[in-house]
């Protein structure tokens, strides 16, 4: 059975946390990381959130983050293989279904990392929108108190549908 959702109030903690962490993570990363972003969120001041910090890295060829799997562990991350997921690479931070950091590596510019940075700055630029989502994120980890994945499909269309507000929006510019 999954860890009870809670869903805690925004914390600065979380982009304290996060710069700590990127610190470590540019250290290791320096030779293949383009970008290193605060995604998900607890990179978005006022949203609650469970309190896992999301750190997404862009790189060029996700051939090359084969080798810093041994790095990356040194400082704590578990490579995790998702094969339903090939366009990323994923670790976490702490115990199985109690992390408390994930890094999502995906390639530069690619519609996984476009998709991230638009729902986070979407969120981060329309105050009624991020108030949308963080009751809709209450109501659903009281449905979904035990079940991560339904909490998270659930979650699904609203993100699906900001993401395609924000497309709109570039494209109308």
């Amino acid at each position: 059975m999954d860890k009870q959702i809670v869903i805690e109030k925004y914390t600065s903690d979380w982009a304290f946390s996060f710069n700590e962490e990127k610190k470590l993570l540019e250290d290791i990363l320096s030779d293949i990381a383009i970008s290193i972003e605060h995604i998900g969120s607890t990179s978005i001041e006022g949203l609650g959130a469970k309190p896992i910090i999301d750190i997404m890295i862009a790189v060029s060829d996700l051939k090359a983050v084969d080798d810093f799997i041994e790095p990356l562990s040194n400082i704590g991350y578990e490579h995790v293989f998702h094969k339903e997921f090939p366009n990323r690479r994923f670790f976490r931070k702490g115990l199985w279904r109690a992390g408390t950091h994930h890094l999502h590596i995906y390639k530069y510019k690619s519609k996984e990392w476009n998709s991230n940075i638009l729902f986070r700055d979407y969120l981060r630029n329309h105050l009624d929108i991020r108030n949308e989502y963080n009751q809709l994120k209450i109501e659903l980890a009281q449905k979904y108190s035990c079940d991560r994945v339904g909490y998270t499909e659930a979650k699904a269309p609203f993100i699906i549908g900001v993401i395609q507000k924000a497309t709109d929006e570039i494209k109308c510019r």
